[in-house]
């Protein structure tokens, strides 16, 4: 039996909202600044909005400046799958939920934690929980 979350395309429209389904399924990127994470400081958890895993913690997150929310790392090594992109005439490091594919920002070389990355998350690709 797999760990993975499957799901049909019609079960993902009718769990996810417009904005999630083209983020999380379809590679989209909300505009800078205006996800509703990325100037969140309260304590707590972010995990996918497909299915639920835990990908990042609130310690890890800081101000990039990008407009996204941004991490130096995630929660655990093996919540965040990574994919070569080439998509718009660029080569970059796609980060992608390993638990149901979906698809939550990008990796960059330029963070500020112990490991040098970015990583640049879609609001739309996250939920929050608040520590209690």
């Amino acid at each position: 039996m797999s760990d993975k979350t499957e799901m049909t395309d019609a079960q993902w429209r009718e769990k996810l909202s417009p904005e999630q389904y083209a983020v999380l399924r379809g590679a989209g990127t909300e505009r800078a600044f205006t996800g509703k994470y990325d100037k969140n400081k309260a304590p707590g958890e972010y995990v996918c909005a497909g299915c639920g895993t835990a990908l990042f913690s609130s310690e890890t997150k800081y101000e990039s400046g990008s407009g996204w929310p941004s991490f130096t790392e995630p929660a655990a090594p093996e919540a965040v799958a990574e994919h070569r992109d080439v998509s718009h005439g660029m080569v970059r490091t796609e980060a992608r939920c390993a638990k149901c594919d979906g698809h939550l920002g990008h990796i960059f070389p330029d963070g500020p934690g112990p490991g040098g990355q970015r990583y640049c998350m879609n609001s739309a690709a996250l939920e929050f929980k608040p520590t209690d």
